[in-house]
């Protein structure tokens, strides 16, 4: 696993431009704050599906990266199966290291 990913979602977490959680990343999308979505790649296909549809609906970039145990350590919470960043410099940066990855 590329750890500068976990690193980035870490920063945005400290700097406030990240939310964490199926219910707050799910609102952060239909409210048009989030600037990328990443969604573990251990979630449920229920889960994948649903952020999936929503994300082309919005037209947000969304991701599949990681585990729910390290996504959720990356931003000092428990385990996390999505998060939305909100920050679109900080977003444009995570997407480039997952291009890379």
């Amino acid at each position: 696993m590329n750890d500068r990913i976990l690193s980035l979602l870490g920063l945005a977490a400290r700097g406030r431009n990240l939310v964490s959680g199926e219910f707050s990343t799910e609102k952060a999308v239909k409210e048009g704050k989030a600037a990328l979505v990443i969604v573990s790649s251990e979630a449920s296909d229920n889960t994948k599906k649903m952020f999936t549809n929503m994300c082309s609906f919005y037209d947000t970039p969304i991701w599949f990266y990681g585990g729910k145990e390290a996504l959720g350590h990356a931003v000092g919470k428990e385990m996390r199966a999505s998060v939305a960043v909100t920050d679109a410099g900080l977003a444009a940066s995570i997407i480039k290291h997952l291009e890379e990855s």
